[in-house]
């Protein structure tokens, strides 16, 4: 498949739905340390065998999963073939330490305990590196070239920088949740798009997938997202497309009778950033377009990863550009866009009224998500609201994000809320996200937005929103959501074709 995508900046870009093609570049430096693994999987895909050399001695490795140790064959050391003990998660040497390990992995029975698994076809099936790779601890200064040898026809998908054909580089991150590593018979394709390439890996299960579909919707969302600052905020993440109903879910959002296109979404930072979207396969286009998941994750990838105890900024952040980018690019009318963010800062603001946003985040109260969700699409909101006007236009939430992007990220670390807060007052003129943060993220309630709806000229009248072009900044409300018409005209070829 190939089709045009409108461009930006000068820069033009293609879909290119190539397996055989792949992106070569490298976070390494001469300074850093490397582990050589070396990964194996036998032709019918039972066993894993891992060959790991390490730079220096190591007394002990360890895996992420408790459960590695139920799938582990055995280990034992390269140069004096004995057998390592095992602890709990940790491989631990004997004597001195070991410069080489080999270990074998039952690959069949962990793709067994993947629940992901139980709806993908019997040519694909995921197993997380948190369960098959025992390895030395990360930091800044570390870290891991993975090699596979795969049998023919195989390949493999993983969240890390890609160094060459089949090789990769794991290095320190946030560790967010466990990566996720699909091998078997999918398909893969690259998307480019300004200053980034999406690696996209399809998994079926045993309904049909319409390729061109999914990637003229992967396409046309990450296309929305490069208009909040002309550029994908990750060079080269990994995108997981798998059959909805995959994760074990018996809610009604997950049954198969389900028409939503898109019935789940989250972003993964392990080893690199990965998003993982669960998808009605037999959806038409026109659904997908309009639908905000993929959206809202992308939009998780202007932000580093933060803090749980404080994840209303990043939930929050998202839940503003998804409405926001989706009016840029013409999927939404301006009004409609409004109409929805007041909704939801509406759904906010009733929830869990005694809490404030860090005391929802922190306690993880079912019934205060909505708090969660909506109280960081406030602070977005004023934020963005009074870069604006103080700077007469000239600064706005979107320069902060660049700026944080062109400097950040991808963040190999946990960020607490206030060094985010921070970091974005150090990218503009005059601070503005560190006063809000201090005035609502302790304080009972939800940041009061409905002054700044008036000024913006987003009036309400028994729960509708009204668009007044005569409010004291409603050339300020036009600017956040101003379509661009070459993005939009593409979205409407693409609906119609």
């Amino acid at each position: 498949m190939r089709s045009a995508i409108p461009s930006h900046r000068g820069s033009r870009f293609l879909i290119a739905a190539a397996f055989p093609l792949l992106l070569s570049f490298s976070h390494v430096t001469s300074a850093q340390v490397i582990h050589d693994y070396s990964v194996t999987l036998e032709p019918g895909l039972k066993r894993m065998s891992v060959e790991a050399r390490f730079a220096s001695k190591e007394r002990q490795i360890a895996a992420r999963a408790r459960d590695a140790n139920d799938v582990l064959i055995e280990a034992r050391d390269c140069d004096t073939g004995k057998k390592i003990r095992v602890r709990g998660r940790h491989l631990v040497s004997p004597a001195a330490g070991f410069r080489c390990l080999r270990y074998t992995i039952d690959l069949q029975r962990a793709a067994r305990n993947e629940r992901r698994n139980a709806s993908l076809s019997a040519e694909n099936f995921i197993v997380s590196p948190a369960v098959w790779l025992w390895r030395p601890e990360l930091d800044e200064s570390t870290s891991i070239r993975v090699h596979f040898n795969l049998p023919d026809e195989i390949r493999v998908s993983v969240p890390w920088p890609e160094e060459s054909r089949n090789t990769f580089l794991l290095g320190r991150s946030p560790e967010s949740a466990n990566a996720t590593v699909v091998f078997g018979r999918f398909e893969y394709h690259e998307l480019s798009v300004p200053q980034a390439t999406l690696r996209v890996s399809l998994v079926k299960s045993d309904t049909a997938m319409n390729t061109d579909t999914i990637l003229s919707w992967l396409a046309a969302t990450a296309t929305d997202i490069t208009l909040a600052y002309g550029r994908f905020p990750n060079p080269s993440p990994q995108i997981v497309v798998l059959p909805a109903g995959v994760r074990g879910r018996t809610d009604r959002s997950f049954r198969t009778g389900s028409t939503k296109a898109v019935r789940f979404g989250r972003v993964v930072r392990d080893g690199g950033e990965s998003v993982e979207l669960f998808v009605n396969h037999s959806a038409p286009l026109e659904k997908f377009l309009l639908d905000w998941t993929a959206t809202h994750e992308f939009s998780h990838l202007m932000l580093p990863y933060v803090s749980r105890k404080q994840k209303w900024i990043s939930e929050g952040f998202a839940q503003y550009y998804q409405n926001i980018l989706l009016a840029r690019s013409g999927a939404y009318e301006p009004a409609h866009a409004w109409q929805k963010l007041y909704n939801g800062l509406e759904r906010g603001r009733k929830s869990r009224p005694e809490l404030s946003p860090n005391g929802a985040a922190a306690g993880n109260f079912r019934d205060g998500l909505m708090k969660v969700y909506w109280s960081g699409a406030a602070l977005a909101l004023l934020a963005d609201m009074q870069l604006r006007e103080q700077s007469d236009g000239a600064e706005s939430l979107d320069l902060a994000l660049d700026r944080l992007q062109a400097c950040c990220l991808p963040a190999t670390e946990v960020w607490t809320g206030p060094e985010l807060m921070a970091r974005l007052d150090s990218m503009v003129s005059s601070p503005v996200f560190m006063p809000l943060y201090r005035q609502y993220a302790n304080t009972a309630g939800f940041p009061d937005v409905s002054n700044a709806l008036e000024q913006l000229g987003v009036h309400i009248t028994n729960g509708k929103v009204e668009l007044h072009n005569d409010a004291k900044l409603a050339a300020i409300r036009s600017s956040m959501t101003k379509m661009d018409p070459q993005t939009a005209r593409w979205r409407q070829r693409l609906a119609v074709n």
